[in-house]
């Protein structure tokens, strides 16, 4: 037992040394106060600008609106699913703490950043002629010059004493013809799944029909267009000029500069096209499958690429630094054969493989697409075990996806009433005959 008398006599007033220490005490803490509050704020900033930035990608074009908000969700609950399994390929899957889940969390947020250089008329294509606007009117107009040059034509017979019966009779043909062949022309314009050779000799057979122009169509251009055709063709002031009814012309081509090329240093293994965009018309409407040119779709995967240029360019802390691997690999494949860098599987983490099936399934069942109309939730599961099959998806997180309920979850959160339907997932789980 302390002695009280001791215990009384030991305690002495604070002298300067003391509160020179308190105080230099009471500054550290002050000083770690204010660098937890430092930290905790800049956090929240850059949290902030990502989904800014994802929001703004987004808004950019309304028919992708969202994208980036769902994937982002939907791989979460896959994450948190996988990492709920305790046996089985997928049972040492785990997020070591906090920072690695927003770590993987930031990738999912970023994983489409670099759809800030994708032009907008490229991401809302939903015609095989459309570019700021549908072409399509264009060329509607030339068949309304052919319809009149054909009321002329009857005109000019009947003032030459031609028979009136013979005239109106192939005049009725020829409008007849004309409106086949427009129609033609304008179902080309949709972008069916499969366009056959039969058709596009068809096509180009309307094509080869002339008109004559009257007018000078090198006005009114802005100058580099203007340069583009000078390239190719001199001015010409010989008027009537002859012409075709569909064109492929040489300045409808934008050739790739090298300001247009990524750097090797980033590994991309992709076909470059040579052209940065085509715009002939007979080129864009012989399309084979949907709406995009090989330039186009080219452009379409390069935001990918642009995505992995622009975060590796950024100085990420320790506990973000996997940010550009999540954000950067959810368009390559099991098999290799993915792009931009076509990985393999030994070098696909597991949360880059959860990416991937979050991107694919929130663009089969997304219904704010002006290119495809949503499919229901049994045809987006077809399609995604179609992946799995061809071995472009993780097999085992994708019977996780099915029988933890996340494919069920996500749809009542973000598919509407009528795109789910019944489903019966022992036919899409591994192993199953289909």
């Amino acid at each position: 037992m302390i002695d009280p008398s001791t215990a009384v006599s030991s305690v002495r007033p604070f002298d300067s040394y003391d509160q020179e220490l308190i105080e230099a005490l009471a500054s550290l803490a002050a000083v770690c106060v204010e660098r937890t509050r430092f930290i905790e704020s800049q956090d929240q900033l850059i949290d902030s600008i990502i989904n800014l930035l994802a929001g703004a990608i987004d808004a950019k074009s309304p028919y992708t609106a969202g994208h980036c908000n769902r994937v982002p969700q939907l791989a979460v609950m896959l994450a948190e699913a996988a990492e709920a399994v305790s046996d089985g390929p997928l049972s040492d899957f785990r997020f070591d703490g906090p920072d690695a889940w927003r770590e993987f969390r930031t990738g999912a947020w970023l994983h489409d950043c670099g759809k800030v250089t994708t032009p907008e008329y490229v991401v809302d294509k939903a015609t095989k002629l459309e570019m700021n606007g549908n072409r399509i009117h264009e060329i509607r107009t030339r068949f309304e010059v052919l319809w009149r040059d054909a009321e002329i034509e009857r005109l000019q017979g009947l003032l030459a004493g031609g028979d009136p019966d013979v005239l109106d009779q192939a005049l009725k043909e020829r409008q007849q013809t004309l409106q086949e062949q427009f129609s033609f022309v304008a179902d080309c314009n949709l972008g069916a799944e499969f366009f056959d050779e039969a058709k596009a000799h068809a096509l180009r057979e309307i094509g080869a029909q002339g008109w004559m122009r009257h007018f000078d169509d090198s006005l009114g251009l802005a100058w580099e267009e203007q340069q583009r055709r000078l390239a190719h063709e001199p001015c010409s002031d010989a008027l009537p000029a002859p012409q075709q009814l569909l064109m492929d012309q040489p300045w409808h081509c934008l050739p790739r500069e090298e300001m247009d090329r990524h750097d090797p240093i980033h590994g991309f293994k992709v076909d470059v096209p040579d052209n940065l965009f085509n715009y002939g018309e007979l080129y864009n409407l012989s399309i084979t499958r949907g709406t995009l040119t090989e330039e186009e779709r080219y452009k379409i995967n390069d935001h990918i690429m642009q995505t992995i240029v622009m975060l590796d360019s950024l100085p990420f802390p320790a506990g973000l630094a996997r940010v550009p691997e999540y954000a950067g690999t959810h368009h390559e494949a099991l098999n290799g054969k993915g792009y931009p860098r076509r990985l393999a599987a030994d070098r696909l983490s597991v949360p880059s493989r959860i990416m991937a099936i979050a991107d694919i399934f929130e663009a089969l069942t997304a219904s704010d697409r002006p290119y495809k109309k949503a499919k229901p939730l049994s045809v987006s599961l077809e399609i995604l075990a179609g992946f799995r099959d061809r071995g472009h998806i993780d097999p085992d997180l994708f019977d996780l996806f099915l029988t933890s309920g996340v494919y069920l979850n996500y749809a009542e959160q973000f598919l509407k009433p009528d795109q789910i339907d019944s489903v019966d997932i022992k036919l899409f789980l591994s192993g199953q005959p289909r």
